[in-house]
């Protein structure tokens, strides 16, 4: 158990996964892995201390995350309002001057909307096709330099995988290698251990004889 300074306390399990074969010759041990793995990936709530904190989409644009929301809801868009785009005559007869005011205003905002949908028009066919293909450009540049980052943080992991599996050869061969001679040691040690308990049983044996003759 190791801590590493923070509000939560991590398990280190170390391991040399490209040199040790336990998890293929040991089924018991792959299930506890699986499990311990699965019980961590379901552990939402704790989140590590490098993790940087959920990013809140349009916080300042309520109209932009309520459409943000109802994209994700998968709700169908609603459908438009043509009421203000329409120009209705006053309804009660006969009609009185508010009511033509009303009309009238109506009318006169209609047609600076039109107005203005026709500058935004002119201005869009006049400037339109150069600022998309500006766009364009500045997305497909995007896109390169997302990809070209990518290949580089691929060849990096490839790198480390591959000083990775060298390393844990290079000392798994090294344990093995101690832990051979070390078997050895023991082995050897035992054999010494096994020769003294018979020269002490060989010592008594002749000590007896000795007390033995010596009455006699």
């Amino acid at each position: 158990m190791s801590d590493f300074a923070t509000p939560y306390a991590y398990e280190i399990f170390d391991s040399l996964p490209y040199f040790d074969k336990d998890l293929e010759t040991l089924p018991e041990l792959r299930d506890k892995v699986d499990s311990e793995i699965a019980k961590e990936m379901g552990r939402r709530d704790i989140i590590h201390p490098k993790v940087p904190p959920e990013f809140e989409l349009f916080k300042s644009q309520p109209l932009l995350k309520a459409e943000l929301t109802r994209v994700e809801s998968h709700k169908p868009f609603p459908s438009l309002d043509t009421l203000r785009y329409q120009l209705p005559a006053p309804t009660s007869m006969p009609a009185t001057d508010e009511d033509w005011k009303k009309a009238l205003d109506n009318a006169h905002a209609q047609l600076e909307h039109q107005r203005t949908r026709q500058t935004n028009t002119t201005l869009l066919q006049t400037y339109g096709p150069n600022a998309w293909r500006i766009q364009n450009y500045l997305l497909e540049s995007t896109a390169k330099n997302a990809e070209q980052a990518l290949e580089e943080l691929k060849e990096q992991i490839t790198s480390v995988n591959r000083e990775r599996k060298n390393m844990q050869t290079k000392v798994g061969e090294q344990i093995t290698s101690l832990e051979h001679r070390y078997v050895e040691l023991i082995s050897s040690v035992l054999q010494i251990e096994m020769a003294n308990v018979a020269l002490e049983a060989e010592l008594e044996r002749l000590t007896t004889r000795e007390v033995e003759l010596s009455g006699a």
